[in-house]
């Protein structure tokens, strides 16, 4: 039997991003679209978020998508197959709220797009008719496209660079479908937070229901420590406990950028002793 939260798999799937496949039965057994884990590498280490990509409650695993940006990140990148994580906990959050909306377009930017797989799953399964955005800085950094373009009825492809699609953001591809007269009865997008407020933007003189998975910074994921907090229609929330999906056109995006930006001194400081 597989040690607790051991990591039985682990691939490469672009510089600086993993995929690990860990032994985590309880979770795995619960598990639902749009929910994450927090995970703590070592003894030592900070509590961080990452999204649920995928789980199976017959083998008992879940599997992790990340980029190594930060300290926690790195360590957790220099794992391999027979190591295992401190401790996980989960799943944790609100699942999304899946159903028959009609057309739905799905938007993944960067490591965001990790995230939409299991919504794109779910709303298919649920007969949505799928539209998948995925952008990325070049095609190297491009993820999961293949996995996507196989339960997608639709997928386009941005880069900032034009490696690949069309050269430009995930948003200028949603707003030349909306401008050609496509309609959408539901948008989701994850990804980095000035991405999802350019979404935001482009549909909001549609009235297309938009809905954004919020990452802001994150301790305990119970709704205790307040650090996730976030504004929403001019509200206090906390992602790990309301969210983390939230009305797009609600979400005071300046703000939570000002927070992700709030322990960046430190952590510089911490990356440059860690090698």
């Amino acid at each position: 039997m597989a040690k607790k939260f051991s990591v039985l798999a682990k691939e490469i799937l672009a510089p600086g991003i993993n995929r690990i496949v860990v032994s985590a039965p309880l979770i795995a057994e619960k598990a639902q679209p749009g929910q994450f884990v927090i995970l703590r590498v070592n003894e030592r280490g900070e509590r961080f978020p990452l999204t649920l990509v995928d789980w199976n409650p017959n083998e008992g695993t879940i599997v992790l998508i990340f980029q190594e940006v930060g300290v926690s990140t790195r360590k957790l990148g220099k794992l391999e197959v027979g190591d295992y994580i401190e401790d996980i906990v989960g799943p944790l959050g609100n699942p999304t709220d899946v159903e028959k909306y009609g057309e739905v377009a799905v938007i993944g930017g960067g490591v965001g797009t990790a995230l939409i797989y299991p919504w794109v799953r779910a709303l298919k399964e649920a007969g949505n008719r799928i539209v998948t955005i995925l952008g990325a800085r070049n095609v190297s950094l491009l993820l999961l496209e293949d996995k996507l373009r196989s339960i997608s009825d639709e997928l386009y492809i941005s880069t900032d660079d034009g490696t690949k699609g069309v050269k430009g953001f995930t948003s200028d591809v949603l707003k030349s479908l909306l401008e050609q007269g496509r309609k959408f009865d539901l948008v989701m997008a994850a990804g980095p937070v000035p991405m999802m407020r350019a979404v935001a933007e482009v549909t909001r003189p549609y009235k297309i229901k938009t809905v954004v998975s919020l990452n802001p910074i994150m301790v305990d994921g119970t709704g205790m420590c307040g650090g996730c907090r976030v504004t929403v229609g001019g509200e206090t929330k906390f992602a790990c406990v309301d969210g983390p999906e939230f009305d797009a056109h609600q979400v005071d995006f300046r703000e939570l950028m000002n927070r992700l930006r709030t322990y960046s001194e430190e952590e510089t400081l911490a990356r440059s002793t860690v090698s």
